[in-house]
Parts: structure tokens; sequence; C-alpha cells
């Protein structure tokens, strides 16, 4: 529930500030660490998404002026994607108004309970991570 929370703020606080035309499917392919200078299969892999369903929204933001597929400077049989300077304004805002629920939250909890929260999260976060990349053994 807080995750819905945080989906609710970002959409209306990024609706506040004139992104209008950014819905909850585009949240995934902006959300931290973002997508700047991914390939569209790594974006695709570390969003849990179809590199179909990913390719329908990166040609969304792209016609929306949020970002652009460029040619891979490393290797020309790939794409890059690269935010726009409003793609970037968009990110920018997407961490303010995380940083204003947590600045809520913390309120709420208190100074030592938020940052144990916040050092509880981080930590499960890394675990999540570590396991979606290790080889999956049968």
């Amino acid at each position: 529930m807080p995750w819905e929370r945080v989906l609710e703020r970002l959409l209306a606080g990024l609706r506040e500030r004139g992104f209008t035309d950014l819905g909850a499917s585009h949240l995934t392919v902006l959300q931290w660490p973002g997508p700047d200078d991914l390939r569209p299969s790594e974006l695709a892999a570390q969003s849990r998404m179809s590199k179909q369903a990913l390719n329908y929204l990166l040609g969304q933001l792209e016609r929306l002026g949020y970002l652009e597929r460029r040619d891979d400077p490393r290797d020309q049989r790939f794409k890059r994607v690269v935010l726009t300077e409003r793609g970037q304004q968009a990110a920018r805002a997407m961490r303010d108004i995380v940083r204003e629920v947590e600045s809520e939250w913390e309120e709420r909890l208190g100074a030592v309970r938020f940052a144990e929260l916040r050092l509880l999260l981080t930590d499960l976060n890394g675990h999540v991570t570590a396991d979606r990349t290790q080889p999956k053994h049968d």
C-alpha cells in the first residue's frame, strides 16, 4: 500500500508540475535509476517487462518528447535510450516528489524510525537485486 500512495503522489505531483501526458505505465520506464544510457533490452530486464511492451512505452515517451533512442556509439547494431531535457525535468520532478513523501513519512514515524525503515528497505532491495541477478539452478 505505501507504494500505491507514492505512485498516486507521483502522478498528481507530475500533473501539478505540467507533466500531464505521463501515465502510471510511463513511470515504470522513468523510475529510478532511470533509462538514461541503457539499451532497451537492459531496460526491459531492469523493468521486468517484455521487450515488446517496453518498446511500446519507449515509442510513446519518444513521441511525447521525454526520450530518444540513439545509436550506441560503442556498437552501431544497438540503440541506447537518452533522456531529453523534458525527460530530465520529469526525472528531477519525480525525485522532488519522492523527497516530499519521505519528509512526510519521517515526520509521521520520527527521524530514528524513518532512518531504520530506510536502512531496512535499502538492505532488502540489495538482497532482492542480488537474487534477481543470480543464475537459477534447477
